[in-house]
Formats: C-alpha cells, sequence, structure tokens
C-alpha cells in the first residue's frame, strides 16, 4: 500500500493564500493599500519573515485588480520592508523590526527602526553561494577518507593550507608554502594568537592606522599591547610616524585597501615600510579584507609577497563568502611558527569538515566564479552609487571606490552628526567617519566629516530604496 504524502501547514497556506487583514483608507487603492501593509509591519503586527498572501489571492479578497497588488508589494520591496525570492513569496524583511506599543506610550512618536543598512562591515547575505557550496561538500565528501572526520590538526587542514598556498600565490601575490600557512575562526582569531605570539617574544605594542575598526584595538588591548596611532592620509597610513615609535616593532596595517578611507598605501610608503621592518628587526601585520575586489584600477598585490620574512598575511572568508564560515587564514613567516603554534593550542578551533568543503570549493574553481559574480554585482552597485549623488547631491564628494564594499562620502566640516540623524529620520544606519577614529589620536590627524556608505550590504531588491533613502538624506 502506498503511503500518504504528509502535507506542511506552510504548503497548505501557500497554495490556498493566507487571510490578512488591511484596513484600506484614502482616495487612492494603491496608495492606500501601500500605506496599510507597511503601518502593518512597522507596528509589528505582520512579524519579520511573515509570508504575505499572493497577489492573485489578496486582490480577490480585498476586490481589487490584481497589479494594484503587485505594484504595491513591489514599491515596498524597493523600500525594504519587504522582500521577494522565487519560490518563497513575498516576506516582511527581517531587518523591519516591530515597533509594539507599551503601556502609556500611546501619545509618544515612537522611534523608527532602521529599514536599510548600509554601516560598514556587514555583507548580503543572500548573496552565499548556497547550490555551488552544496555541490562542492557532496563532492568532498564522495572522496574523503574515514579519517577526514576526525579532530584535525590544530593548524588546519594541509589539503586546504595547500590550495590556499596556489590561490593566494596566483591571486595576490604572497609566497609562502601549506606549513607556513594557519587557518583560524576569523581574522579576530588570528590577530588574538599572533599578539599572544608576539607578546611571548616581548613585544610590548603593536602600531595601528589612525582610522581602523576599534574591535582590532581590543583585541590587541586585550593581549596587553600598546596601540600607539599612526596619521592616515590620502597615501595611506603615514610611515614617518612609524618611524618616530622607538620602541614599537611591529604595525597593523590595511595597505591594498585602507579601512576605512579607502586609500592604498602608495608605492613610496610601501617601500618606505618595508625599509623600516627591515632595518628595525620589525614585523608587519597585513591585514588583506577585501583584497578580491577590486574594480577600476590594477590589482595592488600583497605587501607579503615582497619580503616575506617580515610580514604575516591575514585573509578570510568573512567578506567573500560569509562570517558564518568562520575560516580565516593567515600566513607566518618560518621562524615565528613555533610561537604561534604554540599561542593557538593544540585543539583546532576551525569546523574540520567546512575546511573539507573549502578546499574543494577552491580547487574546482567555485570560488573564482563566485568573487567574479560579485566583484561584479558590487561594481555595478559602485557606479549606480556614483551616479545617484552626481545627479542628487553634486556637491558631494566621493573617495574610496576603487576597491572594497564601501565608499566614503565626504561632507562638509561639522555635518556629520547631523547627516547621522537624517539618515535614521529616513530609516537607514550608516557609518560615520568619527567611530572609527583612535581614541588617542591628537590634532595631527585631522578629522574627517565623512559616512562611511557599504553599497554590498542589502539584497538587490532592496538596494534601490537604500539609494534613493541616501540620496533624500544628502540631497
Amino acid at each position: 500500500m502506498r503511503k500518504p504524502q504528509t502535507t506542511s501547514s506552510a504548503d497548505v497556506l501557500a497554495k490556498a493564500g493566507i487571510d490578512l487583514h488591511l484596513d484600506l483608507q484614502g482616495s487612492g487603492l494603491r496608495a492606500g493599500l501601500t500605506d496599510a501593509l507597511r503601518d502593518a509591519v512597522r507596528s509589528g503586527r505582520l512579524a519579520p519573515g511573515t509570508r504575505l498572501p499572493a497577489s492573485r489571492a489578496l486582490a480577490a479578497d480585498l476586490g481589487i485588480a490584481r497589479s494594484t497588488v503587485t505594484e504595491c508589494y513591489t514599491d515596498l520591496v524597493e523600500e525594504g520592508w519587504l522582500t521577494a525570492r522565487h519560490g518563497s513569496g513575498t516576506r516582511v524583511a527581517e531587518r523591519a523590526e516591530p515597533r509594539r506599543a507599551t503601556p502609556g506610550s500611546a501619545s509618544v512618536e515612537p522611534r523608527r527602526r532602521p529599514v536599510h543598512g548600509l554601516e560598514a562591515g556587514a555583507v548580503d547575505f543572500a548573496e552565499f553561494p548556497r547550490a555551488p557550496w552544496l555541490a562542492a561538500a557532496r563532492r568532498a565528501f564522495a572522496v574523503a577518507s574515514h579519517s577526514a572526520f576526525g579532530y584535525g590538526d590544530p593548524l588546519g587542514s594541509m589539503e586546504l593550507r595547500t590550495a590556499l598556498a596556489d590561490y593566494l600565490s596566483r591571486v595576490r601575490g604572497v609566497y609562502a608554502g601549506p606549513g607556513q600557512i594557519i587557518i583560524t575562526s576569523g581574522f579576530h582569531h588570528g590577530l588574538t594568537v599572533l599578539a599572544r605570539a608576539l607578546k611571548g617574544r616581548g613585544v610590548e605594542a603593536v602600531a595601528v592606522e589612525g582610522y581602523g575598526l576599534d574591535i582590532y584595538r581590543a583585541v590587541l588591548g586585550d593581549e596587553g599591547m600598546g596601540i600607539p596611532p599612526l596619521r592616515v592620509d590620502e597615501d595611506g597610513a603615514r610611515i614617518d610616524d612609524l618611524v618616530e615609535l622607538r620602541d614599537v616593532v611591529a604595525v597593523l596595517l590595511t595597505p591594498a585597501h585602507q579601512f576605512p578611507t579607502g586609500f592604498a598605501l602608495s608605492t613610496e610608503r610601501r617601500a618606505a615600510v618595508l625599509d623600516w621592518a627591515r632595518s628595525h628587526g620589525g614585523l608587519i601585520l597585513e591585514d588583506d579584507y577585501d583584497g578580491e575586489f577590486r574594480y577600476d584600477r590594477k590589482p595592488v598585490g600583497a605587501l607579503q609577497g615582497l619580503d616575506p620574512e617580515h610580514v604575516v598575511y591575514f585573509g578570510t572568508a568573512s567578506k567573500s563568502l560569509a562570517p558564518a564560515l568562520r575560516l580565516a587564514w593567515m600566513v607566518v613567516p618560518e621562524y615565528l611558527l613555533p610561537a604561534v603554534a604554540a599561542a593557538k593550542g593544540r585543539v583546532d578551533t576551525v569546523s574540520v569538515v567546512d575546511q573539507l568543503i573549502f578546499t574543494e570549493f577552491l580547487t574546482s574553481g567555485a570560488f573564482d566564479r563566485h568573487v567574479r559574480g560579485r566583484r561584479k554585482n558590487y561594481r555595478r552597485r559602485r557606479d549606480e552609487l556614483i551616479a545617484a549623488l552626481a545627479q542628487n547631491a553634486p556637491d558631494i564628494h566621493v573617495a574610496g571606490m576603487a576597491a572594497g564594499l564601501q565608499a566614503v562620502l565626504v561632507l562638509p566640516a561639522g555635518t556629520e552628526a547631523s547627516a547621522l540623524r537624517a539618515a535614521a529620520r529616513q530609516g537607514l544606519t550608516v557609518s560615520g567617519m568619527a567611530e572609527f577614529r583612535h581614541p588617542a589620536a591628537d590634532a595631527r590627524l585631522p578629522r574627517r566629516d565623512a559616512l562611511v556608505v557599504n553599497f554590498s550590504s542589502v539584497s538587490d531588491s532592496a538596494w534601490p530604496g537604500a539609494l534613493r533613502a541616501l540620496c533624500a538624506v544628502l540631497r
């Protein structure tokens, strides 16, 4: 006897069309429906992730044209209130957080929650290559030995380290054998391990760029390191500041694409920092956080390839794939390997299974294809951002656009705080340059009023609405 096929409640709702109460007001059907749905999401009556009725079903329930519902859904997708994906229907966006009323707050205007997140550091998680990753997993599991599912090498799978050695040499000009590569669970983990190893060798301070992520400074500070700042300008970090720091023998740099200003370390300063490392017995910590994303300039190779004995190279899959994988790597000079291995510990902290899959993803060429696709998409968004600002805010200077995932919008002096408030009123979250300034930076490091706008962090469907909101802020 054939076993009866089970049907989930979600399938029933998808086929029958869910019920949805909407109170349409106003003279225009499209505007009334759009306002009613927006208010239902904003108030929290429609929770994030809720699937909306099919356009045909809702049109029949309301007695209106299906095209009206379709146009309404499209408007709200572009604004970021809804998301639409083939096979998944139209749903309430996860970022559209509810604003539920609390007792005694009826007369208080509730604060608007962000609709579009363009803050620095985020990525569009919808871009994760699910099908190619699953295909790589199937291939990897099909040929993996039984022993591959054990605890693994604490320094990382040798198969992955070998694949990375080939990839980094080909794409970033990194010079290293597999034995010099250590797999970590993210850049922060790698930086923590290296700081611990340097501390054990008597290093007391690591110089950092005057503008940068505070989490990097915190990681070094947690390991007892001093973190003196270097000035940053249009040629990258000021290496002459480093020369003046007599007791500092290590420096953390983002030379290919300084974060957050977007400028590359100039040829002269690249040579200068390598000269400093050789003459002082110094060590350069090279954070190549978005090295794969170059647009309209010749790719800048890694510093490590110019002097492998004086540079530790850091790379990560967080920007190119997803931070959830917790996959990163560092290339360590041979003389530092014992200290770094001891600092990392005896137990591997990165999923051996994910290393297995990523190895196949790399060697099959799937990673190259994925990065090329994302690079093309991000370049399109970058060009659309430049064009929109030229039309709507021509006085705003755009910098840092030759590479990376964000742009710097230079503002008139003293206007950054007001621009951030205006963005919040538009339901837009962006980063201000001030949040990246080193707290110990002195007057020699000019304060820059600017917005750091991440054009890679929202979905394709939400990008037009986010761009319109940004233009409204700057217009």
